[in-house]
């Protein structure tokens, strides 16, 4: 039977009562016309009102059942078919043929689902809803050697994994063990790839990460690195980038990451430390980057300073200083940085030369290096003496005070503001509020008074009060013309201001009492009503300091 018309006519008429041949001859010669034209052939089947009945014809015992799945998995590679499709009530019954043990029905199930679905969120959610993770999970475990129908799993996986719906699913089932055992046997690289396409997704998952780290997943993308490691050819060298960086997205979460760590001592942290003096820059990023996310608590930062992690980082920015990789710069600061959080670090990172190395980056043009050198500095000066050397350092406040102005990239802007502030609170140095005065850095510090961060707001008013206690006369125009008189007032006035904002702002008002010009702008402002309404405030500490700023304004006047 060659003539669709035909066959189409007469699978409508007598699809229910056909017998099984003239079925099985009619769907042969849908296949025939859809593999020699699908588009036209799906748009007279579109019109025939087939696809209505196709939803009955998918029963798990007939024979021709396989052949009406793979007419629906061609019809729906249209994009025009899938809703029709949908229409036509076919997803339910595709998903009860997924308990079958028919391999060739299974594997034309799977297309005929996926295609349907194809880029369709929503309904790879109706999927998920009706179950089909746990089954297609288990079909991988039973199929693992037919080659075709594991691929149809691989990219059913792929899909359905990108949904955040999905993971908790997945987490449910043994799927890391099936894809690891799957990893494992694969020699080709594109079978390799199709597997990482799924662990990059699922790899997202907390829960899902320690089972891939339970599975032995670390130990087979070691071996990838250790085989690919010198390797030229291009689908080596992207089979280790996807390996090393699969790894450190394994090191993000908090069980898998402390696993591996083994108190300092485990196999595979050694094996990525090594990594970091290696020649290849992939693993020189992967390797600095794992750092930084065994760097996550206290602990371990404490035992990678004492084993010479530190000198191991620096050295690999040395070798990044002139023109070098912004990666690898960006994640050997990042490590440094999460390094340098434990207080005791800090001392034994600055006698190592950590902010002479870091200092080296100042010329970078890159924003997300620069947003990682603040960071790394800020973690690093809580000691007087080292806010003081900073302080001085005349190239390093000047291009904080460019940053500060840095409007294109947030993140640079507040953690210059922020490191601008540090280096007065710690250093208390009257040589480094001059420098800054000198520089222009007193403006960017009134301007992040009125931060939408509380905690920024606190660090500058708390900068503010130190300079007006220590250098009020070399700062006075600077504050006078960076408005902060009305900036205090409004701040006192704003019943949305936090306790703690109240207060700096108190405590920098009496310091400022010291200015002529701007203890007559306090006046003019009316500064005495405000305070004095927050001798009744709710907090204490504001409490008092306001009776102690309203006495200071009122004999002051």
């Amino acid at each position: 039977m060659d003539n669709l018309s035909d066959a189409l006519k007469k699978l409508k008429i007598t699809a229910i009562d056909i017998s099984e041949d003239s079925l099985e001859g009619c769907l042969d010669c849908l296949l025939q016309a859809l593999a020699q034209n699908n588009m036209e052939t799906s748009e007279k089947l579109q019109g025939s009102g087939i696809l209505q009945l196709f939803a009955s014809l998918l029963t798990p015992h007939s024979p021709c059942t396989a052949k009406v799945a793979n007419i629906i998995a061609e019809v729906a590679k249209n994009e025009f078919m899938r809703l029709p499709c949908v229409e036509a009530g076919l997803i339910p019954p595709l998903v009860q043929l997924l308990n079958c043990k028919d391999q060739e029905l299974l594997l034309q199930t799977g297309r005929a689902l996926g295609n349907i679905c194809y880029d369709s969120h929503a309904l790879q959610a109706q999927l998920i809803n009706m179950g089909v993770i746990p089954t297609l999970v288990k079909l991988l475990g039973i199929h693992c050697q037919n080659s075709a129908l594991t691929e149809m799993c691989l990219v059913a996986f792929g899909n359905l994994a990108e949904l955040e719906s999905s993971k908790e699913q997945f987490a449910y089932t043994n799927i890391a063990e099936e894809l690891v055992k799957l990893f494992k046997k694969q020699i080709e690289h594109d079978k390799k790839e199709m597997i990482f396409e799924v662990l990059a997704p699922l790899a997202e998952n907390d829960a899902i990460k320690l089972q891939l780290v339970d599975a032995g997943l670390v130990e087979c993308l070691l071996e990838i690195v250790q085989q690919t490691v010198d390797s030229e050819r291009e689908e080596d060298i992207a089979e280790l980038k996807t390996a090393s960086d699969l790894m450190v997205l394994l090191l993000l979460g908090d069980e898998s990451m402390q696993k591996l760590f083994e108190g300092g001592k485990g196999s595979v942290f050694q094996r990525v430390l090594s990594w970091v003096p290696s020649n290849n820059h992939q693993l020189q990023l992967a390797g600095a980057l794992a750092i930084a996310n065994f760097a996550r608590n206290d602990g371990n930062c404490i035992h990678m300073v004492e084993n010479g992690i530190v000198q191991k980082l620096m050295d690999l920015l040395d070798r990044h200083v002139e023109d070098g990789n912004v990666t690898v710069q960006h994640a050997a600061l990042s490590a440094l940085r999460n390094l340098a959080i434990p207080v005791v670090n800090k001392a034994k990172m600055l006698s190592a030369g950590v902010a002479e190395a870091v200092l080296k980056f100042l010329k970078s043009e890159m924003p997300p290096v620069q947003f990682k050198l603040l960071g790394t500095l800020r973690m690093l000066i809580d000691a007087q003496e080292a806010a003081e050397q900073l302080g001085k350092n005349v190239k390093l406040v000047q291009r904080l005070v460019e940053w500060c102005e840095a409007k294109d990239h947030a993140g640079v802007m507040g953690e210059s503001n922020r490191l601008l502030s540090a280096l007065i609170r710690h250093s208390k140095s009257k040589d480094v509020i001059n420098t800054i005065v000198q520089n222009d850095g007193v403006k960017h510090l009134v301007t992040m008074a009125t931060s939408e961060h509380v905690i920024m707001q606190n660090e500058a008013l708390v900068a503010l009060a130190l300079i007006a206690a220590l250098e009020l006369v070399t700062a006075e125009k600077d504050l006078e013309n960076a408005k902060l008189v009305p900036i205090l007032h409004r701040l006192l006035a704003d019943e949305r201001s936090a306790p703690e904002i109240k207060y700096n702002s108190m405590v920098l008002i009496c310091a400022l009492l010291g200015s002529e010009t701007l203890h007559k702008e306090m006046q003019s402002l009316a500064f005495l009503e405000v305070v004095s309404k927050l001798r009744s405030h709710e907090n204490k500490t504001v409490a008092q300091q306001a009776s102690l700023t309203e006495q200071r304004l009122a004999v002051d006047s």
